[in-house]
């Protein structure tokens, strides 16, 4: 038989966000993976995971995270995480990947999805789908993300700024992601475009140091590399003025 690999998102660090099924995947596995950066400091992912299966069945595969200049550094990081996860698929049934947010969203868990592909053939690969972290500042912060006819765009800050600019000029509400290093540049685009005033950050969404504030407090201050970013649409017209 084949053997699987599960990507499970474990959702924004919240351990109460993880999804009674993403629980049962994670404590079927034979073992669950987290991914770690090569600083070895624990991650959220990890810290979630450890909520709900023992430490042993826990295997920490580095991966670089944050690389994104050097590609070669990049590549080789998941050729040697793939090749660690393809040891781990011929001697076990089933492993869990502990992605945060949505193992489709963003996740690390794509990359290593295709590099299993070719390591071991015949690997039967599934999600557990995860809360993402603009659902959970969406409820934390009270910031409705559509009504309507509302388009909803998400976009990687890491991208570049121009790329939120021409988002925010747009009809719809605009989620950024990974905009903490940028945070001066954000709020510039936002003052702009006119969409500073409702708009809302939050960063380590669950965690105790969870901070959630309007985007008007944004500053030329470091925020963490995670920080997601809400802009509403803008609503005219009452209720169901969208529909």
């Amino acid at each position: 038989m084949s053997s699987r690999l599960v990507g499970v998102g474990v959702g924004p660090g919240d351990p109460e966000l993880v999804t009674v099924k993403g629980v049962n995947a994670l404590r079927k596995a034979d073992v669950v993976v987290v991914p770690v950066m090569d600083s070895g400091e624990r991650g959220r992912a990890e810290a979630t995971v450890l909520h709900y299966v023992p430490g042993e069945k826990v295997v920490r595969v580095v991966f670089a995270l944050n690389e994104r200049s050097d590609r070669g550094r990049r590549e080789a990081a998941w050729d040697a995480a793939g090749a660690r996860v393809a040891e781990l698929l011929r001697a076990h049934d089933a492993v869990a990947f502990a992605t945060i947010g949505d193992p489709n969203v963003y996740s690390t868990f794509t990359y290593l999805a295709q590099t299993i592909a070719e390591l071991v053939p015949g690997t039967v690969v599934e999600t557990v789908p995860g809360i993402t972290a603009m659902q959970d500042l969406a409820a934390r912060s009270g910031a409705v993300l559509t009504e309507g006819t509302e388009p909803l765009t998400l976009v990687p800050v890491t991208a570049g700024a121009a790329v939120l600019k021409d988002a925010l000029a747009g009809p719809g509400t605009v989620v950024a992601y990974k905009f903490g290093r940028q945070a001066h540049e954000v709020a510039e685009a936002l003052r702009e475009t006119g969409r500073l005033a409702d708009a809302v950050w939050g960063s380590a969404l669950g965690l105790p140091e969870e901070s959630v504030r309007s985007a008007a407090e944004l500053d030329e201050t470091p925020l963490p590399y995670l920080s997601t970013l809400i802009a509403p649409a803008r609503r005219e017209g009452g209720r169901g003025g969208k529909l």
